[in-house]
């Protein structure tokens, strides 16, 4: 039987941001798994992938359709004589296959999002719905279907595997105090970490300000690059508490933050596949409120590890927050939940021990 020999092209610069899935490939590499990664040379995860034995290749595909770029993954196909290929974002996706095209190589794609993936769509066939597709690794059972779904016309290659967390990555996390933004200590504090996407839903979120009950010193805090649209300015100023949402912009120290506060809340209306902030928030023992968008079943378990509410309901999330600020003893149950169910449903060992079943039973198919 073939022994799994395995090119990866991803970006694992941020080590924070790149965690999950650069520790996975630690973690298979510790197993045996014989695995070189391209990735920029001054990606903050090459010094992980030496001391393991990993073989680092300083490259990242800049271009679509580049020639050049085209023929560099190809050669080292080659002359590795690897038996997969592992592509995790659109242009090494583009590049990679062309590169694989005529050689004995299986190639396996990654997708992290769920949505914008329709059989009518000719892009489509660039990358998910391609032939040449032999796998696609997807991080939620929506993303897995949908993808499935459309490959009406070649094998349905799709599977979920669930990236994954380790409960000693947040062992050192402590709470931060709060008072850089004028927040009492008495306050009851919803956070929310994103970027500027119109997939987070920010605006039910501030427009459920408008409904939270008067009596609660409610404090909402907005971590994250580009929150503070002109729309989104105009909502905070009609709210009543207008004066109580607060946008920090983008904190090296978003985690800190989070642990500070009461809930953690994710307002997304579609496109999320088990999201990563929602992960760390649970993670540190924060309970969360999430949307029940495709993408996030599982990720929550309503009534245990948290609070599961409709999508684009702005007073389904003022009843929540208010649910939790008056029931503490709740709140506390649902955040020990959420720390217990990362750790079991999503820790780090399943997702390497399940991809490692993945590749040698696809490389025994060769």
């Amino acid at each position: 039987m073939l022994v799994p020999k395995i090119l990866v092209i991803s970006n694992y610069s941020g080590l924070n941001s790149s965690r999950p899935e650069a520790e996975i490939m630690i973690g298979l590499a510790k197993r045996g798994i014989d695995i070189t990664i391209m990735t920029p040379p001054e990606a903050e995860y090459v010094e992980r992938f030496d001391e393991v034995g990993i073989r680092v290749i300083g490259f990242q595909p800049k271009k679509k359709f580049d020639r050049t770029e085209i023929d560099f993954i190809r050669n080292e196909l080659i002359a590795g004589e690897y038996n997969i290929i592992h592509l995790f974002n659109g242009k090494a996706i583009i590049n990679g296959m062309r590169a694989a095209k005529g050689l004995p190589v299986k190639v396996i794609l990654y997708r992290g999002y769920c949505g914008n993936i329709h059989w009518w769509d000719p892009t489509a066939y660039l990358k998910y719905l391609n032939s040449r597709a032999d796998g696609i690794w997807c991080i939620a059972p929506a993303v897995e279907k949908l993808i499935n779904r459309n490959r009406i016309f070649s094998k349905k290659v799709a599977f979920t595997i669930a990236k994954g967390h380790h409960p000693n990555w947040y062992n050192k996390v402590e709470p931060k105090s709060l008072s850089e933004f004028n927040i009492p200590q008495n306050a009851f504090v919803a956070t929310m970490v994103a970027n500027a996407r119109p997939m987070k839903g920010l605006k039910y979120f501030i427009q459920a300000s408008y409904k939270i009950d008067r009596e609660i010193l409610l404090y909402i805090l907005l971590i994250g690059n580009g929150l503070e649209s002109d729309k989104i300015k105009k909502l905070v100023d009609k709210s009543p508490l207008k004066d109580r949402i607060i946008f920090t912009g983008y904190r090296s120290d978003s985690i800190e933050l989070v642990k500070s506060s009461d809930v953690f809340v994710l307002s997304s209306i579609y496109g999320e596949a088990i999201c990563k902030s929602v992960i760390e928030a649970m993670s540190v023992g924060v309970a969360p409120i999430i949307t029940n968008i495709p993408g996030n079943r599982g990720l929550v378990i309503d009534g245990e590890s948290g609070l599961v509410i409709p999508r684009k309901d702005p007073k389904a999330i003022a009843k929540a927050i208010e649910r939790l600020y008056r029931n503490p003893d709740e709140k506390n149950k649902l955040a020990i939940g959420a720390k217990k169910h990362i750790a079991t449903r999503y820790h780090i060992y399943q997702a390497i021990e399940e991809l490692e079943k993945y590749y040698k039973t696809l490389v025994g198919e060769i």
